[in-house]
């Protein structure tokens, strides 16, 4: 941009003193389009301004026809035509050739757009960037809305513009204003229109019963016309330059009580557009009369999603994890947010609620479902170890039954006869037990007792326990012994043939003796 006194020198020394453009910008130290430009806006006619002929001047007449049949043909386009027809020049200065002759569309004049009292208010999304939550990075979206007649502001901001936002900034302003207006209008965004083709126009489904709910009539502006809603445009703009310049705040819920505080203050202490006489706030409180009476209730305006629990009892909503009852496990589940608490169904029944958490890969777990969890864990350990236990040994389950009769911890004693059968072997445990039932003594201290004497009178040294990984494959198999008689006929018919032959000779009924795989397993 140039100076006044710079506009005036151009135009003094083109009318008074004749000089040229070239001149002039030479003297003045400016660009010989900005020399242009002055002149232009003077009403001086192009052809005044060309000091000497150019090499564009033969193809002006094709130039100028071709622009009236398409004002809006791209330079690039007319430059390869006027190549084909013998321009010799270069694209750059042929573009502003094109930009000299090209048709200009006349200035458009609008009206000023009056509205009644408690009729009408503007919606709009307005972007202020982006802030750190923990490890999240969110979008701060401010929700705007303007009654038109007295130009008051609702403003509250929110981590995104999901549908769910948009209900409650609905409901807040509402609830802000103290009624509702007759009819709102929306830019055509996303949460509004879903689909526009010509003034044919589908509607959210959500946002038609927002408007049913209220009783108001949703309008969206025509497209490409933002001065249809110039009310909160300009709010948007305001808002950006005398509440969020500069703003420090904690976190959401105290930027929207600043935003809350100013709005009631300095946004409504400024005088009225409409009469600047007076301010937002006098003009308001007529306005809030005419305004339709708010319905019973609210609506209802949560997050909702469907989640699938995993192996561990989480869901994720919102880029965090939220605890489940163990029970839930593999599951298909409901989740109802706000935007301070998560709430978790199961067909219509909560089973989860917990504070909503803004951050990013957080954990936010409920202490009772944790150790619900844990104690869950022991007791299916416990349950395991007794299974595996019964299915090893004979008389395994009638040694628990005595030991729960006398109420000693089950939990203790499958422990260590664990360890014992671990150490001694199926056999040796299985008589030990036996022994210690027909002793009256079923207790696995007395039972340890058995086993190392026995090992003691036979000379053998103690048993060295293996050490087994913690592996439910490995430590939960239960293996029992097969008797041995039929290898040892087998041996014994053998060693008769031997004593006729060098080489045994296997007969139909060596074969038919052979244990089969079924009857390893039945046995």
């Amino acid at each position: 941009m140039i100076s006044h006194e710079t506009e005036a020198d151009i135009l003094r020394l083109f009318h008074g003193e004749r000089w040229k453009v070239g001149t002039i910008a030479r003297q003045l130290g400016v660009h010989h389009t900005t020399v242009q430009r002055v002149l232009a806006q003077a009403g001086i006619p192009s052809e005044r301004l060309l000091s000497r002929p150019t090499m564009a001047d033969p193809f002006v007449p094709f130039i100028v026809e071709t622009l009236e049949k398409y004002p809006t043909l791209r330079a690039s386009r007319l430059y390869d035509m006027v190549r084909e027809r013998g321009y010799p020049g270069r694209p750059d200065h042929f573009r502003s050739v094109v930009a000299r002759y090209r048709p200009r569309p006349a200035p458009e004049a609008y009206l000023r757009l009056r509205t009644l009292p408690g009729e009408q208010a503007q919606v709009d999304w307005g972007h202020f960037g982006k802030v750190e939550v923990g490890r999240a990075r969110r979008q701060l979206m401010g929700f705007v809305m303007v009654l038109s007649y007295s130009r008051q502001i609702f403003l509250r901001f929110f981590y995104g513009a999901k549908m769910a936002c948009f209900l409650r900034g609905h409901v807040g302003a509402f609830e802000s204003f103290g009624g509702v207006p007759r009819v709102l209008l929306y830019d055509n965004l996303r949460s509004a229109v879903l689909e526009r083709i010509g003034d044919a126009i589908r509607f959210h489904p959500t946002l038609l019963d927002l408007a049913a709910h209220y009783r108001y009539e949703p309008r969206p502006v025509a497209v490409a016309r933002g001065n249809e809603k110039g009310r909160v445009e300009r709010a948007i703009r305001f808002i950006r330059d005398r509440f969020f310049a500069a703003r420090e705040f904690r976190d959401l819920a105290d930027l929207n009580a600043q935003a809350e505080h100013w709005a009631a203050t300095t946004a409504a202490a400024r005088p009225c557009p409409e009469d600047r006489q007076r301010t937002v706030a006098e003009i308001y409180a007529e306005e809030k009369a005419l305004l339709r009476e708010l319905p019973a209730d609210p609506f209802p305006a949560e997050d909702h999603a469907e989640v699938h629990v995993g192996r561990t009892p989480y869901v994720r909503f919102d880029l965090n994890d939220y605890s489940v009852p163990h029970t839930l496990v593999r599951r298909t589940l409901g989740v109802h947010a706000t935007l301070e608490t998560v709430r978790v169904l199961d067909a219509g029944t909560v089973v989860a609620t917990h504070p909503r958490c803004w951050d990013k890969g957080e954990q936010v777990e409920n202490p009772e479902h944790i150790k619900a969890l844990v104690e869950w864990k022991h007791t299916a350990r416990k349950h395991r170890g007794i299974d595996r236990l019964h299915h090893a040994t004979t008389h395994g389950r009638a040694l628990m039954r005595l030991l729960a009769e006398r109420g000693h911890n089950l939990g203790s004693a499958t422990r260590q006869l664990l360890g014992l059968l671990d150490r001694f072997g199926v056999e040796a445990l299985d008589s030990a037990i036996l022994e210690a039932i027909e002793g009256n003594s079923p207790d696995p201290a007395s039972v340890r007792q058995i086993l190392d004497q026995r090992n003691t009178a036979l000379g053998k040294p103690p048993p060295i326990a293996v050490t087994v990984p913690d592996d439910p494959r490995l430590t939960q198999i239960a293996v029992k012994p097969h008797s041995l008689a039929t290898y040892d006929s087998l041996t014994e018919g053998d060693n008769e043939g031997d004593q006729n032959s060098t080489s045994p000779t296997r007969t139909d009924d060596d074969v038919t003796a052979l244990p089969t795989k079924k009857d390893e397993d039945d046995g």
